[in-house]
């Protein structure tokens, strides 16, 4: 087969650059080993912030993210039980973000792709990049038995922190950034309404809690846990009883549980690989970054590799200018810093590290008091929670 860009990852990152450049005449196809149906069951998560809303809608994909997502202009701190509200359209000069689930978004896009006959491969395995210091780079995999070649101008590696794109940058080339997290947070999905409109970020004694939503009738709720803790330690009882202990007493009061429909524990890491691009081969997502999940960073750190991609795809092909695609990779790891570095602060401010000393607690405390007490504090927090421009 040939094509101008092969695309690797059937994840939202990979379908929508696919969507985007198809719309300006560009073809891709993409390979992702997964079934269509494994992808949408993976749970991630929610918040999209105005700039990845506004790419869905110029990928033609937005119709039901705002017929059914929810424009949250604040979210909220508690602090060992005390309720501080976050006005991110007061503090973010009118911006917003929304809430609408991945596996949502990634349907969408499906369904966009179908409607256009965009070639999507599925259960595709042994991929193989070659040539991608050459003119002339090509993927190999086989599918259903059989050996298949595609011939292409670009490769674009979306396929995930555990692809092979990243790992087909030579060793003297590639230069990875990592920190892995002493807890993890156990998540679970419940068919029940949310205890609040907006979201509730937790600190509490006894660990960090999150209380999120993906509907009306769906809630989404963490809580943090040691990393030796299997989701058999954890039955849906016991997981309420203390999910509600790091909460407000009046929001536990009013929370309605019920039987998890979906229950996971994820480590936490920050990752980073440098550079983002080796020849013909452009890394996004969590191809090339990863942020810990507490900012909301990730799905929407993808987006913007995606939106930098896309416009440097359409400048090569319809003008020949490659500015754009000489600039990628420092362009896009210049605001992956920044959403490494929020992600990271909100973590460490939130959460309670196993090795803290009293002296780490009370400076943890302090920061929170200045945040609630500075407008200027709180507009950069909702400045990176919105999202940075593009």
């Amino acid at each position: 087969m040939k094509t101008q860009v092969c695309i690797i990852g059937g994840g939202p990152s990979g379908l929508m650059l696919s969507q985007l450049l198809h719309l300006k005449g560009i073809d891709t196809i993409v390979l992702e080993k997964h079934t269509r149906d494994y992808v949408l069951g993976r749970i991630r998560a929610g918040v999209l912030e105005h700039g990845f809303a506004k790419l869905m809608r110029e990928a033609q994909c937005g119709e039901r993210m705002d017929t059914e997502g929810q424009i949250h202009e604040g979210f909220n701190i508690s602090d060992n039980g005390v309720l501080h509200r976050v006005d991110l359209h007061k503090y973010s000069g009118g911006n917003s973000v929304v809430v609408y689930g991945q596996t949502e978004l990634t349907r969408d896009l499906y369904d966009a792709r179908e409607k256009l006959n965009g070639m999507v491969l599925h259960e595709v395995d042994d991929v193989v990049l070659h040539g991608l210091d050459s003119g002339s780079p090509s993927v190999t995999f086989s599918r259903g038995g059989n050996s298949e070649r595609i011939e292409c101008d670009y490769v674009i590696g979306a396929d995930g922190f555990h692809g092979v794109s990243r790992k087909s940058i030579p060793a003297d080339v590639l230069r990875e950034y990592e920190r892995v997290y002493p807890f993890g947070w156990l998540g679970v999905l419940s068919r029940t309404p949310p205890v609040d409109s907006e979201l509730i970020y937790a600190r509490h004694e006894r660990g960090f809690a999150l209380c999120s939503l993906r509907s009306n009738v769906l809630s989404r709720y963490y809580i943090q846990v040691p990393l030796t803790d299997t989701v058999e330690d954890w039955p849906d009882d016991v997981f309420w009883d203390e999910l509600k202990r790091r909460l407000p007493g009046d929001v536990a009061a009013r929370m309605q549980t019920g039987p998890s429909i979906e229950k996971s524990i994820a480590a936490l890491r920050s990752f980073v690989a440098e550079p983002m691009r080796y020849g013909r081969l452009f890394l996004a997502g969590d191809a090339a970054h990863i942020v810990p999940p507490t900012g909301a960073r990730g799905l929407n750190s993808a987006a913007s590799d995606i939106y930098y991609l896309y416009h440097a795809m359409v400048a090569h092909y319809q003008q020949g200018d490659d500015q754009g695609l000489e600039e990628y990779s420092g362009k896009a790891l210049a605001r992956v810093w920044k959403a490494q570095r929020f992600s990271w602060w909100l973590t460490s401010l939130l959460h309670r590290y196993p090795e803290m000393s009293a002296y780490d607690l009370k400076l943890q405390q302090t920061e929170l008091d200045y945040l609630f007490s500075s407008d200027n504090a709180l507009s950069s927090l909702a400045e990176n929670y919105v999202g940075l421009p593009f």
